[in-house]
């Protein structure tokens, strides 16, 4: 079940990176997100971890299909694996308003480990 809906994450992207044309969230699933970007992964991730900003890519591979129409590309990110200290997903890409998969990535994410009370930085 998501912790963050497709609005707190926007808000994430918009903070994070202010001086940016952010891509906009399309939509929050139980284990999809949808949006116009590569950065499906990471709010994938978030929409089911929370706000956690470090977590960062350890791997990412993509095969590109087809070429793409000239329009926004739009990624479907889908959680395989939520773990402890890594997630996996993958990334549908398609061009806005056509159903053929233009490229098909896999991303890992490492997820910091949350410090407990009393533990030092």
């Amino acid at each position: 079940m998501p912790v963050l809906d497709a609005a707190q994450l926007q808000e994430i992207l918009t903070s994070s990176f202010p001086d940016s044309d952010v891509p906009r969230v399309e939509q929050v699933l139980e284990d999809e997100v949808t949006l116009v970007a590569d950065t499906a992964a990471w709010m994938a991730i978030l929409a089911q971890i929370g706000p956690v900003l470090l977590a960062v890519t350890t791997s990412l591979h993509i095969d590109f299909l087809r070429k793409p129409e000239i329009t926004d590309l739009v990624a479907r990110a889908k959680m395989l694996k939520l773990g402890r200290k890594l997630a996996v997903v993958e990334v549908s890409l398609f061009s806005l308003g056509h159903d053929q998969l233009v490229a098909k990535a896999q991303v890992t994410y490492a997820i910091p480990t949350k410090k407990t009370e009393g533990e030092s930085q």
